[in-house]
This record gives structure tokens, sequence and C-alpha cells, in this order.
């Protein structure tokens, strides 16, 4: 299979099913561009910030995407390189894109609090507190598993850790010139963004190597890294979103965008030759040598690639409080998701040219995010970028992606805790609108911030070899997640009369396949010991089920009213 043709055909679908099923789902939903939006009418400069739809969507673009296109499909691909685009595809067409466009729906038409808020309305406030522990403990997964995967990244490319934190400075610098200084968005960026390409030349001539430099181990360094993001995550989460978080995922979306139109020009003057097989049958070895069934690992492993509940914290956390029209809501949710469809087909097609045999050693070390980088760096070679710069380049890429998930995690942790203490008519960025006594305490923004993080830090630090089992955790429960939104967005359309049935498929579907890769993973934690990993899932399936459980008691309900 020819990679440009793998690579056009996908495309040219997602393009068709953004102007095709993207506009009926507007159509269906009730959009209404003249309704204020809660950035307008709660604007509070803090979370509720009206943002020009360009940096909204390079915030939102960069959040969503994480490692997760780039390290699921590539993991994944033992299963076949046809396996894996058809459930891409048709994954991000017809649930992943659904899932977000009605998440940030739901979200705007609820001033801008998290999908649990609209948990509530149709299975009282008991269904939104678990909902709401649920997705918190989901984010405290999130942004450990990335903050993992920056800090390992910062230790083997030391080039990387100099830009990232170059470029928070002039994120700083961009955000105080927009919005105090009100340069125009347009000329800022033109400034802004050749100095942060000047930023990823500076970092590889001034690495900062904790290793060489400072006599550390390199488990010593990771630690290092880990205290530093975790402090800057802190800051992320508590300082005005127009400050630092909206101006460095702007900025960074395009450095993402050059990576991505680097890889799509490399795909076409290299002509890629895809070798794995189509199929590998219901059952392949993974990178482990373990023999795994296509159902459901496939659909979990590339998780982000095609569906993502982390997607609709995000939508429901940051988006929606800084979208200033629902005209956007298209662009933003459905054509974000379906760029990231774009991004996991180009992470295919990096390791598409080994033979099936290669492929499992490959994955098993030097590990996807490896594998991802030489394969575009091999692609733009053709381009007459030298390997060695555009290995490094993609690198700094991968973590720009992680960052920005690792510091909108941290917010939407924040946000997720202080909405358990928050009263119900209450905006949930409002920590004086809590209960009195201990409710102002436990809403506190900085409280909910360090308690998170230091969460984050316990299962980082206290554990450094279980840690590395965190994906496994992390995508069975983002795809529950998304199972149970999914799940939440059907019961209110079905209330409100309106078109339910474009989210009951995909929950359907979501539903049985997180449920079956979470029992997987919890029966066999507890067979190969792993006690912690066990309690964990048991713990998130209980949840779930008492979920459902409490909804179909609701919909019984309405049905006899």
């Amino acid at each position: 299979m020819n990679g440009i043709l793998l690579l056009l055909g996908a495309t040219a679908i997602f393009v068709v099913a953004y102007f095709g099923y993207g506009r009926l789902l507007e159509r269906l939903l009730g959009v209404d561009p003249s309704r204020p939006t809660p950035a307008v009418s709660l604007g509070d400069g803090v979370d509720y910030v009206p943002a020009h739809p360009a940096v909204l969507f390079g915030h939102h673009f960069a959040s969503i995407a994480g490692a997760g296109p780039i390290v699921g499909p590539i993991a994944a691909a033992y299963f076949g390189w046809g396996a894996v685009v058809a459930w891409v595809v048709i994954g991000c067409v017809f649930i992943g894109a659904v899932h977000d466009m009605v998440s940030l729906y739901l979200s705007v038409r609820h001033e801008g609090r998290s999908i649990a808020s609209v948990i509530e309305t149709v299975l009282g406030r008991p269904g939104k507190l678990l909902f709401l522990v649920f997705c918190w403990s989901t984010l405290i997964l999130v942004c450990a598993e990335f903050t993992r995967q920056v800090a390992v990244t910062f230790v083997h490319s030391p080039e990387v850790a100099t830009s990232s934190l170059l470029f928070i400075a002039l994120a700083v610098a961009f955000g105080l010139a927009t919005n105090r200084a009100k340069v125009p968005v347009l000329p800022a960026t033109l400034v802004a963004v050749p100095v942060m390409f000047f930023f990823v030349w500076l970092g590889t001539k001034m690495p900062l190597d904790l290793v060489r430099g400072f006599g550390m181990s390199e488990s010593g360094a990771q630690t290092a890294w880990t205290l530093v993001l975790l402090a800057y995550c802190f800051l992320a989460s508590t300082l005005p979103v127009w400050f630092l978080l909206q101006p460095r995922d702007y900025l960074n979306s395009y450095l993402l965008y050059a990576m991505m139109a680097l890889g799509f020009l490399g795909v076409f003057v290299a002509s890629p030759h895809v070798n794995l097989d189509a199929f590998a049958g219901w059952r392949a070895a993974n990178a482990a040598g373990v023999s795994q069934p296509l159902f459901p690992i496939l659909f979990i492993t590339i998780a982000c690639g095609a569906c993502s509940g982390f997607h609709a914290l995000v939508a429901s956390g940051t988006t929606a409080k800084q979208i200033a029209s629902e005209r956007h809501i298209r662009p933003v949710a459905y054509g974000g998701m379906l760029l990231e469809g774009v991004l996991a087909v180009l992470a295919l097609l990096a390791v598409g040219s080994f033979a099936q045999a290669d492929l499992a050693p490959k994955l098993a070390k030097p590990g996807p995010v490896s594998l991802f980088a030489s394969g575009l760096a091999s692609f733009c070679a053709h381009l007459g970028v030298p390997e060695g710069a555009g290995y490094t380049f993609m690198c700094l890429a991968v973590s720009a992606f992680l960052m920005t998930s690792v510091d909108t995690a941290t917010r939407l942790a924040r946000f997720t805790w202080q909405e358990l203490w928050t009263p119900t008519d209450a905006t949930a960025n409002s920590a004086e609108s809590a209960r009195g006594g201990m409710g102002a305490v436990l809403s506190n923004m900085y409280f909910s911030t360090l308690l998170s993080v230091g969460l984050v830090a316990l299962l980082l630090l206290g554990n450094p070899e279980a840690a590395k089992t965190l994906w496994n955790v992390f995508a069975s429960a983002n795809q529950l997640l998304a199972g149970l939104t999914l799940f939440t967005a059907s019961l209110w359309l079905w209330r409100a009369r309106r078109a339910w049935w474009v989210t009951l498929f995909p929950m359907l579907f979501m539903l049985s396949v997180s449920s079956c890769g979470l029992f997987l993973l919890c029966t066999g934690s507890w067979k190969s010991g792993n006690a912690t990993l066990g309690v964990v899932t048991a713990i998130l399936l209980a949840l779930a089920a008492v979920l459902v459980l409490l909804a179909i008691r609701s919909f019984a309900a309405s049905r006899r009213r």
C-alpha cells in the first residue's frame, strides 16, 4: 500500500465529513451564533475570557492532542495498518468528533460548566458527584502519565528542555502584549512565531542536560524534571488563562502545524510503502509478545486517535469558557478532532515501512515516540532537512503536545475539584460562591491545584516502576469517560426532544469497548500481583456501573412520566 494514497484518502474523508456531517450536527443541535456564550456573559478575566477563534483553536487542538494520536496508532499497529486506519477514520467522523462537538455545545449551553453539570440535570446531584469523582481521577492519571513522558523526553533530549522553557517565557510576553498592551493577534503572531522557531534552534546549541552538565543519574534527572514540571503546572492552573495557558497553547500550535505540514509534504516526496500487514488477525502479539484480542484492545490502545473522553473535559472545561460565538463550535471541536485523525494516520505511516515481524521489538525499544520522530525525520530528509535536525524537531513537537495537555489537564483537575464543592446555582470557577466553612477551603483555587499536583507527584515519585503502567489505566479510563459522556449527551438530547440518535450508537460502542477493556485490565492486574492497578481499575468500573444504573433508572422514570 502506498502511503500517499492512504494519507490522501483519509484526509479527503475528513474534509467531506467536516462540511457534510459537521454541518448536519450544527442543525440538529440548534447551534445559534446570536446567542451570547459564557465567555461573554460571565467574563471574569481569569477563566472566562473570550478568545480569537484562531487562538482558541490552537489552545483546544494542542490541549486535546497530547501523545494519544501519536502513541496510540503506533502501539496498535501490530493489528495491521488496515485495522488501525479503519478505526481512526470511522471513529473520528462518527464517534470522536461527534463526542467533542456535543460536549462543547452542552457546556456552552450550561454556563461553561463541565459535562457533570449536564449530568445533574438528568441524574441529579448524586450522579453529578460520582461523575466528577470519575473525571477528577481520570485527570490525575492524564497529568501523571503525560508528565512522566515529558520528563523522560527532557532527559533523553535535553535540547527539547531548553526550547520548552524558552517557549514559556515567550508565551507570557505574548499574553501581556495581546491582552494588556492590546497588540492585535496577527502582528503579535508574526513576531512571536519566528522567535519560537529561533528558540528551537537555540535549544540545539544550548541543551539543558542534567545528566552530563550536573552529574545526575538518569533517574535523578527525571525526578528533577518531574518536580519542575509540576511547579509549572501549578502556575499554569492558577494564573489567569490569558497570561500563560492560552498564549502558550496558541503559539505551540504553530509548532504542531509545522510538524504536521513537514510530515505531510515528506510523505508526498518520500512516497513510503506500507509494509505492515493490512490485517494481522483477530488476535495479535503486542510489544511484550503477549497475544491480545482485537476487540477491545485495538480501540482502547488507539485512544485519542479516534475518540477520547479527555476531549470532553477540555471542551467543557477551558474551551467552553473562552469561545466567543457558537459559530466556532464546529471548527474548534469537530474540526480539531478530524485534524487529530490526520495526525494519527501520519503516526501510522511513520512505522508503516517496517515488516510486521520487526514491529514488536521496536515498539518495546526505542518506543512509539522515538519511532514517530525517526519515521517523520526520514520523510523530511527527502525535503533536504538533515535527519538529525528533523528528529530533534519532531521530539520537540511531541513534547509540546504533551506539555499543553499536562497544563490544561491540571487546570481541569482544579475546575473539577472545585465543582465538587460548588453549589448548583454558582459558577464552577467561583470559590467565593462555595458553601461556607470547609467547603470554601476545599474549593479554594490554590488548595485544589495543590491537591491535584500533590497526587500526581505521589503517583510518579512514590513508585516509579508502577508509574510505567499508567498508560494502560489512562487509556481504559479515558475511553470509559467518553462512553459516559455520550451516555449523558444521549439522555439530555432525548429529554430536549433533539436528535439523540447521533450520540446513542457511539455511546453503546464506547461503553462496551471500555468496560471490556477495564475488566481485562482489572483481572490481569490481580493475576499478575499488581494489586494497586487492580484496585484502581475496580473502583473505576464500580463508579461507571453506578452511573449507568442511575441513568437507566432516570430514563425509566422519564418514560413513566
